[in-house]
């Protein structure tokens, strides 16, 4: 019986050792973003996403947990407007402060995860004009990948699932911008 139990935790040290190589081989740094196009002005796209406050009526993450808390800042838009959250598993814990607003073409977001783990990142919208009367709109989120996100990224593709989120969330903006 020692015997089995030698082999068992033997193969559980190599496994971990394994994951640990393979997780210290992962990149420093990491970039997630998906692009839509919307027929609607820059500017109008620009007002909704620019205002922390309209968020719930297009991002996938305020559908994700119905009773997730909300704080904002004074400033309801633009370079220092601020959005706290609290929430479930599905939602976690944060904070965002847009740092830079450049109408209508450009949002950059200070983004701190504070549960399930802490993390900061930058969130930033390119808002472009397209022929016609369209828009492209482009949702990047990047930043250092911590030790943790690498051991992650072994066993959950961390692009496809924040890219489904940006995905679901562009296209909810899209119907709004459209309407």
């Amino acid at each position: 019986m020692l015997k089995v139990i030698t082999i068992i935790v033997v193969i559980l040290v190599i496994a971990v050792v394994v994951v640990l190589v393979i997780a210290a081989t992962k990149p420093e740094t990491f970039r997630v973003q998906r692009t839509i196009g919307i027929k609607a002005p820059p500017d109008k796209v620009f007002a909704l996403i620019n205002d922390l406050r309209g968020w719930s009526a297009w991002s996938a993450y305020e559908k994700k947990d119905p009773n997730m808390k909300r704080t904002f800042g004074p400033i309801a838009a633009g370079k220092g407007a601020t959005y706290e959250w609290d929430g479930d598993k599905n939602v976690g814990q944060g904070r965002m402060e847009i740092i830079e607003a450049i109408p209508p073409s450009k949002i950059v977001i200070d983004l701190q995860f504070l549960r399930p783990f802490e993390a900061r990142h930058t969130a930033e919208f390119s808002i472009q004009p397209a022929p016609g009367d369209g828009t492209t709109v482009t949702w990047a989120m990047y930043g250092k990948n911590l030790f943790i996100g690498k051991v992650m990224g072994i066993f959950i593709n961390m692009d496809k699932m924040i890219g489904n989120d940006f995905e679901t969330g562009l296209a909810n903006l899209k119907a709004l911008a459209e309407k």
